[in-house]
């Protein structure tokens, strides 16, 4: 580790607990704003089509990388449901949905989104709903093979599916 970088950890390790939370929080949200602001820049130039393919490939990518490093992280051994959902809800776009419910259970899994913060910033600004379904499914299921190839991955409902006020998307998984 460089000189520079031991003495970021060091400056890190003085602030109180609360403000290093704040922190972190505010690092994940500025991921999903840079990647917020990229998306919308190659919509801008090429259209949505263009943007949503590039996205998808992007996520099935990162869901790969996530989820290995999460486990290696978080020295997650198991290859269950409540392993899997732990390891998700500690994922950037978990952690930065704040209107959630998680559900697991032996056989099953469920992350329901009932506020989506990207959506929602979307339709405050008259663009609309973004339909999200392939980047998300794209990124679910990436994260879920690289964790237990046997985890199956259903989305029962998100946009460009109709979906009631108080939810977004919701996925289930199973093995």
């Amino acid at each position: 580790m460089g000189r520079e970088m031991g003495q970021d950890r060091q400056m890190l390790r003085n602030l109180p607990k609360e403000k290093l939370l704040d922190l972190f929080f505010l690092h994940i949200r500025n991921l999903w704003r840079v990647d917020g602001l990229y998306f919308l820049g190659i919509e801008k130039e090429f259209g949505t089509d263009a943007a949503t393919r590039i996205d998808v490939e992007c996520w099935k990518l990162m869901g790969r990388i996530e989820a290995r490093n999460l486990r290696e992280m978080l020295d997650v051994k198991q290859n269950d449901i409540a392993s899997f959902m732990y390891l998700l809800r500690n994922t950037s776009w978990a952690l930065d949905q704040g209107n959630k419910q998680i559900e697991a259970t032996e056989t099953r899994g469920v992350l329901r989104v009932t506020d989506c913060r990207t959506q929602g910033t979307r339709v405050r600004k008259g663009l609309g709903e973004f339909p999200c379904k392939q980047v998300r499914y794209g990124y679910l299921e990436s994260f879920a093979k690289e964790f237990n190839p046997n985890i199956k991955v259903l989305c029962k409902v998100c946009p460009p599916m109709k979906h009631p006020k108080d939810i977004w998307c919701e996925w289930e998984f199973s093995v």
